[in-house]
């Protein structure tokens, strides 16, 4: 908030808005579209969550999208499509046993979902085109049908496939700040087939949905949103 001195008039700047990608190409292409401080946190939840933690600690934000390319499970989320996530599920924290996996909230533990504001779900979607739906994090990307099958099985929801979203909202979380997940789409979630992938267009796919984005984001106000 800024007060002008001897005029009393009280303005509020535009939400103050993190984007945390994995990678380098990822933050690029999200830079040329979005003019806030987009970051390279690492690949992984854990590597997310850290670097997503230390720049929330060093500058005041309302909201933090967790944004870059990922796995769709097919047909639900081909290849060149987007999805914001509604729910941003940790698919492979918890346990196996004999009678099949557990997450770790069965275990009496943690959580293992985030759910982003529903109306900035809405609104995002509805400016990009998006699908809406689960998006995964995995410690691990799927490599097999028989493990692209099981977690559609135990998250029937689910959309897409990636692996830092769950660990940026822990961060936010922590912070106490709202938390975004948008993911392009570049290969189908199952057996690894490079020949497959679209990385370059998955990319130019996010740079434009950012395009279509920064207005969302930059006038989302978390007040109006609970």
């Amino acid at each position: 908030m800024v007060l002008q001195a001897g005029e009393g008039l009280l303005t509020t700047p535009a939400p103050r808005v993190l984007v945390a990608t994995a990678v380098p190409a990822e933050r690029d292409a999200v830079a040329r579209a979005f003019p806030g401080p987009v970051i390279a946190a690492g690949v992984g939840p854990a590597a997310a969550a850290a670097a997503t933690a230390t720049a929330l600690a060093g500058a005041r934000h309302t909201l933090v999208v967790s944004a870059g390319i990922g796995g769709g499970f097919a047909p639900h989320a081909p290849v060149g499509s987007l999805v914001v996530a509604d729910e941003i599920t940790a698919a492979d924290l918890g346990a196996e046993t004999a009678d099949g996996f557990l997450p770790v909230t069965d275990l009496g533990f943690g959580t293992v979902t985030h759910r982003p504001p529903a109306a900035l779900v809405r609104e995002a979607a509805a400016a990009t085109g998006a699908r809406t739906g689960a998006v995964l994090t995995v410690s691990t990307v799927t490599g097999t049908a028989a493990r692209a099958a099981a977690l559609r099985a135990r998250h029937p929801g689910a959309l897409a496939e990636a692996m830092e979203g769950f660990g940026v909202a822990e961060a936010a979380a922590l912070h106490g700040v709202a938390v975004l997940e948008i993911r392009a789409v570049s290969n189908p979630v199952g057996p690894r087939d490079r020949a497959a992938w679209r990385i370059g267009e998955a990319l130019a796919a996010l740079t434009e949905a950012f395009g279509k984005l920064t207005p969302v984001l930059e006038s989302w106000n978390p007040h109006d949103h609970r």
